[in-house]
């Protein structure tokens, strides 16, 4: 089953996890199977935290799961720009990091609005 198209979060955290997908399988076939494997946790864990946000039990459970999809964000940014400044590694996708950026600002924009919504009035 695929994620809803009308959640766009969940949606592009997915298909940035297939993304992922698709470049540690590159990276494998070259035999950098270290940053493979670190890539491949932080990649697709933005996504499963992103999903398992939306049943979360609380606000704040919410907000504490999109934050730990952000810290994966960040690291996997950090695994990309690695390799992408590696000159004996492959090259992401070139769009790659941008999806990244976008999946980064709308967690960003999720948590603060979240939070604000949480607060007393």
């Amino acid at each position: 089953m695929l994620p809803p198209a009308d959640n766009p979060i969940v949606r592009i955290s997915f298909d940035f996890s297939l993304r992922v997908l698709a470049y540690v399988e590159e990276l494998e076939q070259v035999r950098r199977y270290v940053i493979a494997q670190q890539l491949l946790r932080s990649g697709t864990s933005i996504g499963a935290n992103v999903r398992e946000a939306q049943h979360a039990e609380s606000r704040a459970d919410f907000v504490h799961k999109c934050k730990i999809a952000a810290k994966e964000a960040a690291e996997t940014e950090y695994w990309l720009l690695l390799c992408q400044h590696a000159p004996s590694y492959p090259t992401p996708p070139a769009d790659m990091l941008a999806t990244l950026l976008d999946i980064q600002r709308l967690l960003s924009r999720i948590i603060s609005t979240s939070k604000a919504n949480s607060k007393p009035t």
